[in-house]
């Protein structure tokens, strides 16, 4: 995927009111499909977001995220209030929400039972979580990558003192290889394997 980001964008600061969006960049995928690349969630595209996570026959998503109690059947706002920052690819020919990536502040390998034994992290505020997800039809067609890496470093000029960390099931395979490529490390401390809770941190 091609990213050619916008000149002259506004000022804007993260988190962004809820609700509001500014377009960083244009991208263009190896099969020449278009796409916009947005920070910040619009209420078409949360709908959106509200129906994919509901869609039973999405079993990858169903079965290696939390996203049908977190989207579909929660409230974006509550999630939105955790200081949560999306960014999201969107395709210019049928402005279908094709990809999102979304980061926030939590504390390192926090869900896993080892992280219960220290919160040091959590007072000095230094970790960001990165959490990735690309729905059909796109998925497959090698655009996480790029856009997760251009996410990040858009993010990192807002947040220049953090570190990132991500953390997955680890059967969830393309996140798993997503992870790996967009440069990020295995934490032995922090991932509980045999209740498959995988954490990596970016090096």
């Amino acid at each position: 995927m091609k990213i050619i980001p916008k000149e002259n964008l506004p000022g804007f600061s993260l988190p962004m009111p809820i609700y509001s969006a500014v377009r960083v960049a244009d991208a263009i995928a190896q099969d020449g499909e278009e796409f916009d690349i947005n920070v910040g969630l619009e209420k078409k595209y949360i709908e959106q977001l509200k129906k994919l996570s509901l869609d039973k026959s999405d079993t990858d998503l169903q079965n290696h995220t939390g996203d049908r109690a977190r989207f579909g059947e929660g409230s974006y706002e509550h999630w939105y209030e955790r200081g949560r920052t999306p960014f999201c690819l969107i395709n210019k020919r049928s402005d279908a929400l094709a990809s999102l990536v979304w980061f926030g502040p939590k504390p390192l390998g926090e869900k896993s039972i080892k992280f219960r034994k220290d919160r040091e992290y959590e007072k000095q505020n230094v970790w960001h979580t990165i959490s990735c997800r690309s729905y059909s039809p796109f998925r497959g067609k090698r655009n996480m990558g790029e856009f997760t890496k251009f996410a990040i470093d858009v993010y990192k000029k807002h947040f220049p003192n953090i570190k990132i960390w991500a953390g997955t099931d680890d059967r969830n395979i393309a996140m798993v290889k997503l992870v790996k490529e967009i440069g990020f490390e295995f934490n032995q401390e922090y991932s509980d394997l045999p209740e498959h809770w995988l954490v990596t941190v970016r090096k």
